[in-house]
């Protein structure tokens, strides 16, 4: 027998070092930001096989934190924000109210060591990802708005019988994926290169300075008085959670049959634009909803590039929005795959420039939270993350990982997460969650088993 409980060892909170001069000024939020402070946490890491004991360590485990630690501490030297807490500034006249990230009075990020008496067969062996793995994060279904109160970024190590697992929880108005994962790059880097407490360079500097709409920051005043008026807290249902691989071969053959018939329009529909025509179409059949039900499947997307002037890449902070194909029930399946991953792609495509510059402007009059709850509805498809980010590039010393899990953070009906497939080559694993008995029939959805090259 074993206990499913993670145990708790020890705390700690690490600053930057040494503290960058830029670090004592506040550290403004902009439109895409603040639109998250509702929402929770990101919650993401690597499971690692456990490193063998040697003559010259006796506890690897140990060795290994302790330097994480040290590498966390020269990584926020150059992420500084990630060791601020978040503070809100009111006035009444002129009425004011502006939240920005102090990095000055903060003890830091926070970093956790814990156990679990676990292996990794038990972790990765069963058919739904185990309710454990929410023990392996820090902010167990925090919002972003808690950060006032509660550290930016929590690193916490948690060591099984024979495994490692790092997980990093990042509050999302501070960053979004494309963040998320330079900073776990960059921690990663760091580590590997056995600086200490050095000063080192990293390969991909973030970009700190923010991007404001032209005439606007950088503070924004938000039109509120109390929390309870943009402030809310969402439970998800009862979910089952699963990864399903797909073979690089699987999502070509995907992609191809998208592109049947769309060659004529000269139109490419890409693999992720299929593979979501595929989760869409499939997640509403099983939901049995009526003829009349609207339904949508929403792809996040990476603003950085579709920005006139584009950002980089190394633009630090959330720079995301959802694009949304709705269509009726009815309608959706009615017409084939194809025709799904078309609306999708259209979708997609008239997001540009002109667009992002409607929603700002919209954004600017009347600056808006978004809510969990309202955000997702039980009748739509989220596809989130993206299976372009390096996650398998983190080794710590320690080998490729294992796998890579998510904690309870946004995870709804529906809810779709794309990671890259642990063999690379183009292959893709979705961490999918549904209600028990949507999933049940989700399992056995020929249209989906076929996608998967698993009919028959």
């Amino acid at each position: 027998m074993y206990s499913e409980n993670v145990e708790f060892v020890s705390e700690c909170f690490i600053k930057p070092s040494p503290f960058p001069e830029k670090a004592k000024q506040p550290f403004h939020l902009g439109p895409f930001d603040l639109a998250m402070l509702s929402v929770h946490y990101i919650q993401k890491g690597l499971l690692f096989k456990k490193p063998a004991v040697t003559k010259d360590q006796e506890n690897p485990v140990e060795v290994l934190v302790q330097k994480l630690k040290k590498s966390l501490s020269v990584t926020l030297a150059h992420f500084y924000p990630l060791a601020g807490r978040l503070v809100t500034k009111k006035e009444e006249s002129p009425h004011s109210y502006v939240v920005f990230i102090d990095c000055v009075n903060s003890p830091g990020a926070r970093f956790v060591q814990s156990k679990v008496d676990l292996t990794i067969s038990d972790i990765l062996s069963p058919t739904y990802v185990p309710l454990v793995v929410q023990s392996f994060f820090d902010h167990d279904r925090a919002i972003n708005h808690d950060g006032h109160k509660v550290s930016l970024l929590t690193v916490q190590v948690t060591e099984l019988k024979d495994g490692v697992f790092i997980g990093c929880s990042l509050n999302h108005s501070v960053v979004d994926g494309t963040s998320y994962w330079h900073f776990f790059n960059s921690l990663s880097e760091v580590f590997m290169k056995d600086i200490g407490y050095k000063v080192s360079e990293i390969s991909r500097p973030p970009v700190h300075e923010r991007w404001f709409p032209d005439g606007y920051g950088p503070a924004f005043n938000l039109p509120f008085t109390h929390t309870d008026q943009f402030i809310s807290r969402h439970e998800a249902p009862e979910l089952k959670e699963r990864i399903f691989h797909f073979s690089a071969a699987a999502l070509a053959r995907i992609k191809a049959k998208a592109n049947a018939k769309c060659k004529k329009d000269n139109k490419t529909i890409s693999s992720l634009q299929a593979l979501s025509a595929l989760m869409w179409r499939c997640m509403t059949r099983v939901r049995g909803l009526p003829k009349d039900q609207i339904t949508g499947c929403k792809l996040a997307m990476n603003n950085r590039s579709r920005i006139h002037p584009p950002l980089s890449q190394n633009y630090f902070g959330n720079c995301i929005q959802t694009v949304r194909a709705t269509t009726t029930a009815g309608n959706l399946l009615a017409n084939d795959f194809e025709w799904a991953a078309l609306q999708l792609h259209k979708a997609v495509a008239e997001h540009d420039d002109k667009a992002l510059s409607k929603f700002i402007a919209g954004w600017l009059q009347s600056p808006s939270v978004y809510q969990l709850g309202q955000f997702f509805d039980p009748c739509s498809v989220m596809m989130g993350s993206s299976p372009r980010f390096d996650m398998y590039g983190n080794e710590f010393g320690l080998g490729k990982g294992m796998a890579i899990l998510s904690g309870y953070a946004n995870k709804f009906d529906g809810k779709v997460t794309l990671y890259p497939g642990h063999e690379g080559g183009g292959s893709m694993d979705l961490e999918i969650c549904l209600p028990p008995k949507f999933m049940t029939a989700f399992e056995c959805d020929e249209e989906f088993l076929d996608g998967l090259n698993l009919s028959g």
